[in-house]
């Protein structure tokens, strides 16, 4: 099982979150919410009001969002739904935990005595660099309850 660490459109409560639950495209177990330990531009970009989290390590916002552990089947519909590589670049980075619920030991992944706990997240190196200039954002919400455009969904499109 791998550790991945959402923000956007995949976390819970939000339109593509079913992909992490269902089981129809892999295995996949929440396992806590977290943040990143380095700032990072979490930006709402492009006609289909995208979140992206730009590879631009030190600037932005300590970011929020959930941990999952997923198995490979999972991870390799995640790399094809993020448009991994051209879109999205799969990082590790290091998230610190808010709050893990995850208790089975059989995950084979836990967060360190700091709560720390380096997860897999789709950031981009790839964006237009205007992107720099829109608002940063700590959080996400699709439908627009924190004042970002209202995400459109892929089946609108």
């Amino acid at each position: 099982m791998t550790s991945v660490f959402v923000y956007g459109t995949l976390k819970q409560g939000q339109p593509n979150h079913h992909y992490m639950i269902s089981g129809n495209k892999g295995r996949g177990r929440s396992c806590g919410s977290g943040v990143t330990v380095e700032k990072y531009p979490l930006v709402v970009a492009g006609k289909f009001n995208i979140p992206f989290l730009l590879n631009e390590p030190g600037s932005g916002h300590h970011v929020t969002g959930d941990i999952y552990t997923v198995d490979s089947q999972l991870l390799q519909f995640l790399d094809e739904f993020e448009g991994c590589p051209e879109m999205y670049q799969r990082k590790q980075v290091k998230i610190r935990t808010v709050e893990w619920k995850a208790t089975d030991k059989r995950l084979c992944v836990q967060p360190d005595a700091d709560g720390m706990l380096p997860c897999f997240v789709y950031c981009t190196s790839t964006y237009d660099r205007e992107w720099l200039k829109l608002p940063f954002h700590s959080t996400y919400d699709a439908f627009g309850k924190l004042g970002q455009p209202k995400y459109v969904i892929r089946d609108c499109r």
